[in-house]
């Protein structure tokens, strides 16, 4: 058996809100409520399980996607006016990377989770 991550947890401030945004940005399929968790769906094999926090560490979120939904992702990214950059200390340059023949891009939601959207994988060098 292949050993996949199921869900994580994404601590907010406004568990309803974030998890729209997501949804909005994303595509990903609102699951509603859970215990005390909003779900959302990103794919067949993980979910995001939404927690209202009054504090918390800021994470970091990377999506891979296509260069198709990289373009949708990205326009609805800039319809949200979300200011985004090319890296993680750059997340506010209004520019895109290329890094490793595809296209990436950093932004943060409202809770401070600092997410990235890549086209490619990166490339480890090897050990």
């Amino acid at each position: 058996m292949t050993i996949t991550l199921n869900h994580t947890i994404v601590p907010c401030f406004d568990k309803q809100a974030s998890a729209a945004l997501y949804c909005r940005l994303f595509g990903f399929e609102y699951l509603g409520n859970f215990s005390r968790f909003i779900v959302v769906r990103v794919n067949d094999t993980l979910c995001l399980d939404f927690d209202n926090r009054e504090k918390f560490e800021s994470h970091h979120y990377a999506f891979k996607v296509s260069e198709q939904e990289f373009d949708e992702i990205f326009a609805r990214l800039q319809a949200e006016k979300l200011k985004y950059g090319s890296g993680p200390g750059e997340a506010e340059n209004m520019t895109i990377n290329h890094n490793y023949g595809g296209r990436g891009v950093y932004f943060r939601d409202q809770n401070g989770h600092l997410l990235e959207m890549l086209t490619a994988d990166y490339e480890m060098p090897p050990q």
